[in-house]
């Protein structure tokens, strides 16, 4: 029989709550709609207080700030920068020429989200939130402006179409607060994301002229930050009221719009706010159990580690050093691994939060801060040594929401009321509470799908012992299927869906996820359907001498805009427009590939795994790394044969190629991915890396990495390069 999550209906059908579902940023866009959204808030609360006081629900215990919470706020923002200015730049020489178009930034209204969890100790409260919020009251210079022309004085207009532009918010912050019964005081800080300004397009007409200047979206390299304070009152055990306020800076966003003929106007425009809000949140509570029927354990007085869990929330950060020694190279390209030598670190960290909606679903959202750089800022190698790096780095810290999904599990296996057993015949099994799962009990028959955004790798091309560049092999080669040209934007996740049917000895897995907006694009395509990855795996259980293991055959398709190689060479050699470009012809192609992941266990606590794949090489890489095939394999063992139970070692090798006309554009001088050094003496290029991870405690362990890369980036006229790395990891 289905079920409904008490607390999740009770967030989700209250009076007045329940409208603010419906709200879009064009509605809070005046004063009235916002003094609207702020009484609306208001008397949500004194309806909850009516309905929810103590006098009916008085506490056995003293009252806990502890746990996971999920709420809604709403208030006012004021932006402190509302003067614009088109500074005159090249092209120019003076600053005559600048002009002052109105921005239109005005006190406006917020409203948004918030998910957190609190810990405590006697009267301190600390713990983790993050939000994403509509921000209405920023906005950038959009329409027809007028002025004088500075060369003769006579009137000119200029008119800025703005495109598209990031109204909105979002943080990751830390709390620390002080406990008074029913109050909590509190001051909170973190990174913040949003604010940006979108494409836009500059027109001047003058003297019966007409020029129009370009621009791409605003780029800002410095750290964004909200930090402020609040207070909140519980008026029952599960509601709580908060007010608060937050200086919220979004950087500064600089805009260079150019002409193409050597004229530019440049726009920087300081985002910084004032956010003054209101908020109810909902209390999970600390137990963490779910209260319905079907929590057997329910109200035994016992928290049992079998029950189903009401949420699930995790933490994790990861921190990654990589140097390397200078190396022979006959020359240096401008994807190369630099040969005189270098060191970068990139650190990450991740929240995981999970919320049972009814039976069988949750919903899942993982945001995440970065800061500093994969090796050689992401290139040098299509086996690129750093797993955990991103496309792109950053000297400052930045926030972003990578997960945000729904998971349904369907049970094949009808109602059942046996018991959780770890038999073969056992028709249900125990989910444990880890990142992304919450844990509960499943049939062991099932169907599980999975919509919203995630990454690929997060249902397929999965192996025990070489997956997680957090834990185990820090190179792309040994975590993935090097040829397995998957959907992602610059950070590795995709819009998508996907389903898994499991019976006892095997599984099958299908998917469709979005490309992005251009190969290797740091966006992912908005529109469904227009460019799309489809993938399928098939995975089947065995025991083989009675040790378990694993064979998956995985096929995809990529179906989307991207370039042949041959028909970019023969353009560019037929222009005399060296090096080649795969820009310039990307036409709708569809570029298929295969894969199979092997896994065996010999003994427990020590395995073997490997892994091929290949991809149709006449086509440009859509969206992960320049492979056209591959074969990886290895060995890991754990401590427990040495006497250090929590270490792990591992030992892997890889061998990666590209088609002969993906040869010949590198040869050509053209860039890829991961790779470019201008030219090309063609070679195969080999991986080895090894790595100890020394198990400090339960949640924290160092890992000591190296690799060899011979020829890296294919190219025989350079390395071998040795990389030393070392991994920290915690989580909770």
């Amino acid at each position: 029989m289905l079920f409904i999550n008490n607390s999740i209906v009770d967030l989700l059908s209250m009076e007045g709550v329940s409208c603010y579902a419906s709200i879009s940023s064009n509605f809070i866009h005046s004063k009235s709609s916002l003094k609207f959204w702020l009484s609306l808030l208001l008397s949500s609360v004194l309806f909850i207080i009516s309905t929810n006081s103590y006098a009916g629900d008085k506490p056995d215990k003293p009252l806990s700030w502890e746990g996971l919470y999920l709420g809604l706020n709403a208030g006012a923002d004021n932006p402190l920068h509302t003067s614009h200015r088109l500074q005159a730049g090249s092209g120019y020489g003076s600053a005559v020429y600048d002009f002052y178009p109105y921005g239109g930034s005005h006190n406006g209204g917020t409203f948004g989200a918030q998910i957190g969890h609190n810990w405590q100790k006697d009267a301190l409260v600390w713990g983790v939130e993050a939000d994403f919020n509509i921000l209405n009251g920023r906005s950038y210079p959009n329409g027809a402006f007028g002025a004088l022309n500075p060369d003769d004085g006579t009137p000119l207009f200029y008119t800025i179409q703005q495109h598209t532009n990031a109204n909105y918010f979002a943080s990751m912050r830390g709390k620390l607060g002080f406990a008074l019964d029913k109050f909590l005081l509190y001051s909170t800080g973190g990174f913040a994301e949003g604010g940006g300004a979108g494409p836009a397009t500059l027109t001047l007409y003058s003297n019966n002229t007409l020029d129009v200047f370009n621009t791409a979206k605003s780029q800002s390299s410095r750290m964004k930050y909200a930090f402020g304070g609040g207070v909140e009152y519980a008026f029952s055990e599960k509601w709580r009221a908060k007010a608060e306020y937050l200086f919220l800076s979004q950087s500064l966003n600089t805009h260079t719009f150019d002409d193409g003929n050597g004229y530019e106007f440049i726009s920087r425009i300081r985002n910084e706010t004032n956010i003054f809000r209101f908020g109810i949140n909902h209390y999970f509570g600390e137990e963490n159990e779910l209260n319905d029927e079907s929590n057997p354990y329910y109200g035994n007085g016992v928290k049992d580690d079998d029950a189903p869990e009401m949420y699930s929330f995790h933490g994790l950060s990861t921190s990654v050093a990589q140097a390397y020694p200078k190396f022979y190279a006959e020359y240096n390209g401008p994807k190369s691994l630099p040969s005189q030598g270098q060191g970068d670190v990139l650190t990450q960290n991740d929240l995981y939060f999970g919320i049972r909606l009814w039976k069988g679903a949750a919903f899942y959202v993982n945001p995440e801060t970065n800061l500093g750089y994969g090796l050689a800022n992401s290139a040098g190698s299509a086996a690129y040594v750093n797993g955990l790096a991103q496309k792109i780095g950053r000297d400052g810290p930045y926030m972003r929401f990578q997960r945000y999904m729904v998971k349904q599990i369907i049970g094949l296996n009808g109602d059942q009321d046996d018991a959780v057993e770890e038999t073969e015949g056992a028709r249900s099994e125990l989910l444990e509470s880890l990142q992304n799962q919450v844990s509960g009990k499943v049939d062991k028959n099932r169907i599980t799908l999975t919509v919203g955004k995630f990454a690929v790798g997060d249902i397929f091309d999965d192996n025990l012992y070489a997956h997680d560049p957090t834990v185990g092999f820090l190179n792309f080669a040994f975590n993935s299927m090097g040829a397995f040209d998957y959907a992602a934007d610059a950070w590795g996740y995709s819009n998508g869906a996907s389903v898994e049917w499991k019976q006892n000895w095997w599984t099958l897995r299908a998917g469709g996820f979005q490309l992005s907006t251009v190969p290797n694009g740091y966006d992912i395509d908005p529109k469904i359907g227009h460019q799309y990855m489809a993938v399928t795996e098939f995975e089947t259980r065995y025991n083989l001498f009675g040790q378990p293991g694993e064979v998956k055959l995985l096929a995809f398709g990529d179906n989307g805009n991207f370039a042949k190689f041959k028909d970019v060479i023969n353009l560019a050699i037929s222009q005399g427009n060296l090096p080649p470009d795969v820009t310039a012809l990307q036409q709708r192609h569809f570029k298929p590939g295969m894969g199979v992941n092997f896994e065996q266990q010999i003994m427990p606590g020590f395995g073997i795994f490997a892994r091929a794949s290949m991809s149709d090489g006449r086509y440009q890489t859509v969206d992960y790394t320049d492979v056209d095939r591959q074969i990886t394999g290895g060995v890991v063992a754990e401590g427990q044969f040495w006497g250090r139970d929590k270490d792990t070692i591992g030992f892997a090798l890889a061998a990666s190629g590209i088609s002969g006309d993906h040869q010949k554009y590198f040869a050509l001088g053209g860039l890829g991915t991961y790779i470019g050094d201008g030219a090309l003496s063609y070679a195969s290029e080999h991986v080895l890396e090894t790595f100890y991870k020394i198990g400090i405690n339960k949640y924290t362990h160092l890992t000591f990495d190296y690799q060899l890369l011979d020829n890296p980036g294919y190219n025989s006229s350079r390395g071998p390069a040795n990389v030393f790395g070392l991994r920290l990891r915690a989580e909770f």
